[in-house]
């Protein structure tokens, strides 16, 4: 998979980083650096999430009871705070998910052509 360039990138919607978030806690604790890379690679390089936003976010998301945090070591003998989605977490997803997809679909029936504009 090729690199995307910076303008390549797309900006994230205001309100997805909660929801990407927690969708990568999803397969289990992880710290910081690797919900970055997780939701990067994901996208095949189309998101880049900034350190300067995701911190933000998962404290907030602590706050919010979605998530907690403990201490622990990381793959490179690192300390590294791990990250874990709690069950109101999991709610909030599926919530979050559906309204989401309705917000995607109701997009994707703006752009899409209507059949009286294909024969105009």
């Amino acid at each position: 998979m090729a690199k995307r360039s910076e303008q390549d990138r797309i900006e994230l919607v205001y309100g997805t980083l909660d929801m990407l978030i927690l969708r990568t806690l999803r397969w289990g604790p992880t710290h910081g650096h690797g919900i970055a890379k997780s939701i990067e690679r994901m996208s095949e390089d189309a998101l880049k999430v900034e350190h300067g936003s995701l911190y933000p976010a998962l404290q907030r998301l602590q706050q919010e009871g979605w998530i907690t945090a403990e201490w622990g070591v990381s793959k490179n003998n690192q300390r590294a705070k791990y990250y874990q989605l709690t069950e109101s977490g999991r709610r909030k997803l599926r919530a979050e998910t559906s309204r989401w997809e309705r917000f995607v679909r109701a997009i994707s029936g703006v752009l899409k052509p209507a059949e009286s504009e294909k024969t105009s």
